[in-house]
């Protein structure tokens, strides 16, 4: 299974032209935009399965980097700040890395 099916080709494509400039990622506004934030518990553990680069069951600072281009090859890398940002939203538990039931309280928050 890839992003495509879950996520419209349109909606991840529109998701990427608005964070296209460093440090304008905005977890929140990505979700909303490339429609994750409408997606039921099933469809977003799928979407974090595909995400998890390395199937550790956890998305850590590293993965958070490339986050983008999983959706695209071509994206470009998150950078520092917007990486340590998007994991201390997620990261409740404070472990330092993101966890599928983590991930789904930030998309659908």
């Amino acid at each position: 299974m890839s992003l495509t099916d879950l996520l419209s080709p349109s909606d991840i494509a529109a998701a990427l032209r608005d964070c296209q400039a460093p440090d304008s990622f905005s977890p929140k506004k990505f979700f909303q935009i490339s429609g994750m934030s409408k997606k039921s518990s099933s469809q977003l553990k799928e979407i974090f399965r595909i995400l998890d680069n390395d199937q550790s069951g956890f998305i850590e600072e590293d993965e958070l980097k490339y986050f983008l281009q999983r959706f695209e090859c071509g994206a470009r890398v998150l950078t520092s700040s917007e990486t340590k940002t998007f994991l201390a939203a997620a990261d409740h538990d404070g472990d330092g890395k993101i966890g599928a039931e983590e991930f789904q309280e930030m998309v659908q928050a």
